[in-house]
Parts: C-alpha cells; structure tokens; sequence
C-alpha cells in the first residue's frame, strides 16, 4: 500500500460493514497504513453513531445495506450531528437509487468493493482532505442521470469570467468523469497540479464538490 508523505497527520477510521468477513479484514489492512488509524469496526448504522459519538473519528468507511439502521440513514445522521465526519461509501452496489440517496444523505466518496485497497485508502484520505472522490463507474452513472436532468446551459449559473483555461479544461474533463489521476495523464501534469486546478475552480465557481461539477460542465457545454 502506497504510504503518504513522513509527518502526515493520522487519520482515525471507523469501518463499517454488515459482514465479518469483509469488515474485519479491511479494517486489518487498512491498519497498516502509517496514516490510518481504524478505532472501530461497525456492524450496523447505530453502531456508527455511537463509535462516532465516543470520538474522536475522522472518516467513517460506510457499507449501504446493514439490519437495524442503514447505510444512507447513518450518513444523514452523521451530516446533521457530526457535520466534520466524513463518509466515504463502501458497497456492492451502484444503481442510481444507491448513489444518489448516499450522496443526497451528506456522502463525500462512493467506491464499489471492486475497488483495490490502495483506492480506497486513497478515498479515505481525499474525503478527510474535504474531497469528493467516485468511482469510475459510479462517476459514470451519476454523469448519465445528471445528462438526463440538468437544466438547460442558458437557465444555469454562469461560471465565473476569471476562470484560467487549464481551469476550464479541468472542468471539461471532471464532466467527462475523469478522476483526479486520468485528468492527471490526459494534461500531462502531477495529480498535484490537478488538485490545485480543482480547489481553484471550486473557490472561483462556488463549486461544492464533484457532482455540482459534473452539472456545471454539462450546463456549460463543456462535457
């Protein structure tokens, strides 16, 4: 597992997932980054709450489907009581219903189990960062549904006039659903460089995260 910079913060974890058999491996892998620290493992929505509640937790990795209290309830819960936790979903599912309602609940990643752990851990680390990271199939289906109802590009916000031409053209590839490392190679820059390009464009356009993106690119007409 690729490890961060010497002196990065540590980042406390809880997992949680209905099944033993998946929750406590991943939480054993993830304890090896030098970065992560998982302080729990949840079996339920409820457990959740009350690992958060105990505190202090950073990242919550949260499966979907669990008995007595969901995935997506958990995640609303946590946006309403513990707004500076953040949720990174993790699941085996990816139909609109599931991505949307985890996203509307306050979810700040969505990774399907196919994602390798360096991902996700990865994902961990972006959202603790305040950023939204999907995977590439769950940006896929989040992109068609956005195609599908986003509002006319002469009925919405315009973008700001100071926006640079690489923000532009990073804006142009979020809509294509690039995540951060193919904008990365399609520009021939460090995902460094990409990420100042994104929090730049966020800051100018009042962009909250990547699915308002993907609208104002599509709205645009630059996807």
């Amino acid at each position: 597992m690729t490890e961060p910079a010497a002196g990065t913060q540590r980042l406390k974890v809880v997992v949680a997932d209905d099944q033993a058999a998946i929750r406590e491996p991943l939480a054993a892998v993830l304890a090896l980054a030098e970065d992560i620290d998982v302080v729990a493992a949840a079996a339920n929505g409820a457990e959740v709450l009350a690992a958060v509640a105990a505190g202090p937790v950073d990242v919550v990795l949260m499966d979907l489907r669990m008995p007595v209290m969901d995935g997506i309830e958990a995640t609303r819960r946590l946006a309403a009581e513990h707004p500076d936790v953040a949720v990174v979903v993790l699941t085996t599912f990816a139909d609109d219903d599931s991505i949307l309602g985890a996203l509307g609940a306050g979810a700040r990643g969505y990774l399907t189990k196919n994602a390798g752990r360096q991902d996700i851990a990865r994902a961990i680390r972006a959202a603790a960062a305040g950023q939204s990271v999907l995977d590439r199939e769950v940006q896929g289906r989040l992109l068609a549904t956005v195609r599908i109802t986003a509002p006319a590009p002469a009925s919405a916000q315009p973008l700001p006039e100071d926006l640079t031409p690489r923000e532009r053209e990073v804006l142009a590839l979020i809509g294509e659903g690039l995540p951060n490392r193919g904008i990365a190679q399609r520009l021939f820059v460090s995902e460094a460089t990409v990420k100042t390009h994104i929090n730049n464009l966020f800051a100018k356009a009042g962009i909250r995260d990547r699915a308002e993106a993907v609208r104002r690119a599509i709205a645009a007409g630059l996807a």
